[in-house]
């Protein structure tokens, strides 16, 4: 079995949803690379890329700390938000940090590897390009909104998302998609945390080469103005229209209950609904539906059994590896 084990596993992603799927993967045999989408403008990432000209450090100081080995005292610290009259008010220290190594040592993926060796990273993380990228989206009202947290706010239904320029993509990731076994598009924002990774042609074409199976983690909720009232095979056909010749493989879905609190909860504060499956569509997409119950309550918020959801995902290529050698 020491063959199929340390698989290459390139995750694409940002934000929450990323962060807890690598929590689970760290704690199986892969060989992970996490490959951040950088269009984050709001709050102190946004402050931070005007001011220095520098990809989005939000959802990359998240993933850092998921992938950390080291203690939780990091974690706080990393997280830690200052609450001042003076200009560091709202700064994570994290996004700091990742600002002062990138400057430091000339460029984002250098910066991320320097402060990795001193978090003990299970894996590696990349940014998808050093450039300060904007995104923009054209709404199904016609609206065009630019820039991620103005689209987040603008509470419209996105029809399509593009970059205003076009990023020069980070060769390191381009070569961690040609090496890798699996390729995961993580659960979270479809439209802006997972598609800006995939509206670049050289990232499309590496991946149509590619031999990987895609695996998409599906959302257990619904997202206003990206996913209302779609079903697990609506997920998948969003993704697989940004996706070339190589489309989605197979899905991670939950079928396991929420309850009606927290469906009723969700609904009225936040007009969320639970992703259903829908089984007959996706026998019909021809993927491989990789069901379980995933749901895990966290401070009265729905998420992930993060380490389930990362042991289905392993089975699931382990299984598929076996197959091949047979």
């Amino acid at each position: 079995m020491g063959d199929c084990m340390n698989k290459k596993v390139v995750v694409l992603g940002g934000g929450t949803g990323m962060s807890s799927l690598l929590r689970g993967l760290k704690q199986f045999p892969f060989d992970i690379t996490a490959v951040v989408s950088v269009c984050d403008d709001g709050a102190s990432t946004g402050r931070l890329r005007k001011e220095f000209n520098i990809p989005a450090v939000g959802d990359i100081r998240k993933v850092l700390i998921s992938l950390s080995e080291t203690e939780p005292l990091f974690e706080k610290l990393l997280d830690y938000r200052f609450s001042t009259t003076s200009d560091l008010d709202g700064h994570a220290v994290g996004n700091l940090l990742l600002t002062a190594m990138a400057n430091i040592s000339g460029n984002m993926s250098d910066g991320i590897e320097s402060i990795g060796k001193i978090l003990n990273l299970k894996g590696n993380v990349l940014p998808l390009t050093e450039d300060n990228v904007t995104l923009i989206a054209k709404m199904k009202d016609g609206k065009v909104i630019e820039g991620e947290h103005f689209i987040t706010e603008y509470h419209g239904d996105i029809d399509t998302v593009y970059y205003k320029e076009t990023p020069v993509v980070n060769e390191k990731v381009l070569d961690a998609i040609k090496n890798s076994d699996l390729i995961i598009l993580s659960m979270g924002s479809i439209y802006t945390s997972i598609l800006p990774n995939l509206l670049c042609k050289e990232v499309i074409e590496e991946i149509d080469k590619s031999k990987s199976k895609i695996i998409y983690a599906c959302n257990m909720m619904t997202q206003p103005g990206e996913t209302d009232h779609l079903s697990v095979s609506g997920h998948i056909n969003i993704l697989n229209k940004y996706l070339g010749e190589h489309k989605v493989n197979a899905v991670v879905a939950n079928n396991g209950i929420i309850s009606n609190y927290m469906i009723e909860k969700y609904s009225t504060l936040e007009q969320k609904d639970p992703v259903l499956i829908d089984y007959n569509e996706l026998k019909k997409l021809n993927v491989d539906l990789i069901e379980d119950d995933f749901v895990s309550i966290e401070s009265d918020i729905i998420r992930h059994n993060a380490t389930k959801l990362a042991l289905r995902i392993f089975s699931y290529l382990i299984s598929w590896y076996l197959l091949l050698n047979k």
